[in-house]
């Protein structure tokens, strides 16, 4: 067999054969039967599209309005509502063991499988074993891989039926194997962690996953808030700042109410730029993103959880004409950025902490609104071209 695209763990290129015989003794090794070891990645098959699907890296980044208005629309709350009464015994079960409230654990369910509507279609020991046979996250994902033949060896699910997402994500809540092994949960009883079949063990893993996380079941993930005219965004720093000193800067409720006075800190994130809407994010946005590494997730994750509850829409929905980025374009931006003297660290195209960071500064310095957007103003004096 021919080598394996950037694999190359000796001196010489492996094939996958090679690889496959390697994970099957560190396997063994991490304490999975060789019988497992042995049946199941005999089987593996090498998946040439989870390679390109690996590559592959989205040519625009999608704005926050696309983002938001695709995950949070109406079809999808009014069947959250409605699992959620049908639900509505299981879901307070979990809620009262682990403390996370119920449409929280409906909202997750959602987002990653729509409802249980699809779980992705992929072999996962033949995804895994692949992208561990790639160099390029090989550990990650050897990691991964073990995890899953540790998962078939205590009986949750068949090789042959542990399908999921490209990258190995499973189930109704679309754990990755060393999340489920820590984290799940037999929730109904009969002895096994069944995350496809299953759905109150589903909702006792995502219960349990959160409470792990760190949830508060004391207070909500955040809210929408208005900000005064002259805000100074610079703000939005990812500070934490009690609601009475939001309060004293003017920020009121998305209705212009006071803010409660409750002992809770908050962060201020601006996700569209001034133009669109402002949440003061508490301690549970944080264990949000600890399930996904994005503000755009959480804060869709707590929006669509509050119009599960009865909850409107925002207040100040998201503008739907800025424009989506290319990665060339935030590489040019970075770029201009760092000539300019405002440090976004080594462009690599992704707009992250560093760089708003750095556009934050560098419109605070040439009197714009400094909320870290890469709006048409900036770009038109970074003199960046979309």
């Amino acid at each position: 067999m021919a080598s394996l695209p950037g694999a190359a763990f000796g001196d010489e290129p492996e094939s996958f054969p090679q690889c496959i015989e390697r994970l099957e003794s560190r396997a063994i090794s991490a304490g999975v039967s060789s019988e497992t070891a042995t049946e199941v990645l005999a089987s593996a098959e090498y998946l040439q599209q989870v390679i390109e699907l690996d590559r592959r890296q989205p040519e625009f980044t999608t704005t926050f309005a696309d983002y938001l208005n695709r995950r949070v629309n109406e079809q999808r709350v009014t069947e959250g509502r409605e699992l959620l009464e049908e639900h509505r015994e299981l879901l307070d079960r979990v809620t009262r063991e682990t403390g996370v409230p119920a449409p929280y654990l409906v909202a997750f369910w959602g987002l990653e499988t729509n409802f249980g509507a699809y779980f992705g279609k992929m072999p996962v020991p033949s995804s895994l074993a692949t992208l561990a046979c790639d160099q390029r996250r090989s550990e990650f994902f050897t990691e991964q891989l073990i995890a899953a033949l540790q998962i078939i060896d205590e009986g949750s699910i068949a090789p042959e039926q542990m399908e999921g997402s490209w990258a190995g994500a499973m189930g109704h809540v679309q754990f990755m194997p060393t999340v489920f092994l820590r984290h799940a949960v037999d929730g109904d009883g009969d002895g096994k962690r069944d995350l496809w079949n299953s759905l109150p063990d589903a909702m006792m893993s995502a219960g349990n996953f959160l409470e792990d996380l760190g949830w508060d079941g004391d207070y909500r993930w955040g809210r929408e808030v208005l900000l005064p005219d002259e805000f100074d965004y610079e703000l939005a720093d990812g500070r934490r700042m009690t609601l009475e000193e939001w309060r004293e800067l003017g920020v009121t409720d998305a209705f212009g109410n006071d803010l409660a006075d409750e002992p809770i800190k908050a962060s201020l994130v601006v996700p569209a730029g001034h133009r669109g809407p402002a949440f003061l994010a508490y301690g549970n946005f944080g264990v949000i993103m600890g399930w996904n590494r994005s503000e755009f997730y959480a804060i869709a994750v707590g929006h669509l959880a509050d119009r599960i509850a009865g909850a409107g829409k925002l207040q100040n929905p998201p503008p739907e004409d800025l424009p989506a980025l290319s990665r060339d374009n935030i590489l040019a931006i970075q770029q201009a950025l760092n000539d300019e003297g405002f440090d976004t660290g080594e462009p690599d195209g992704i707009m992250g902490p560093n760089t708003r960071s750095a556009i934050r500064s560098y419109q605070s310095e040439n009197g714009l609104v400094a909320d870290g957007y890469p709006g048409d103003t900036v770009l038109e004096a970074l003199d960046v071209t979309l």
